[in-house]
């Protein structure tokens, strides 16, 4: 059975950092596209970062710099280390997989975690 499991969510200042994992089970890890996501409240769920099997990983504008994806495949874990924390990251987090080779849209992934909230306070 697929199961995504996020962890290191939590409160902190303006400034500050987190480092987001998520576990995954059931699957070939290595083989799949992996993304973190994002929804804060009233807003669109929002891609991340995202890591491809054999590419550069791709960031939103709004976490260049900041955030870097990364994963370790013997491991099967991924990994979000969040830097210069701003209010505006507060949000659910998730983390999803995905089979296809290049993933469009949130719908293009098969599996979701059931998310870690991350609260930046000003």
């Amino acid at each position: 059975q697929v199961r995504l499991v996020e962890s290191g969510g939590g409160s902190v200042q303006a400034g500050g950092s987190l480092r987001l994992s998520c576990a995954a089970f059931g699957y070939t890890f290595s083989s799949y596209t992996m993304a973190w996501f994002r929804r804060a409240p009233g807003k669109e769920l929002e891609a991340v970062a995202i890591t491809y099997r054999d590419e550069i990983p791709a960031y939103a504008d709004s976490v260049k710099g900041r955030f870097t994806i990364s994963r370790d495949n013997a491991q099967r874990i991924l990994y979000l280390p969040m830097n210069s924390l701003k209010p505006e990251d507060t949000a659910m987090y998730y983390c999803a997989a995905t089979s296809n080779y290049r993933p469009r849209r949130p719908s293009d992934y098969a599996y979701w975690g059931q998310g870690t909230q991350v609260t930046v306070s000003s």
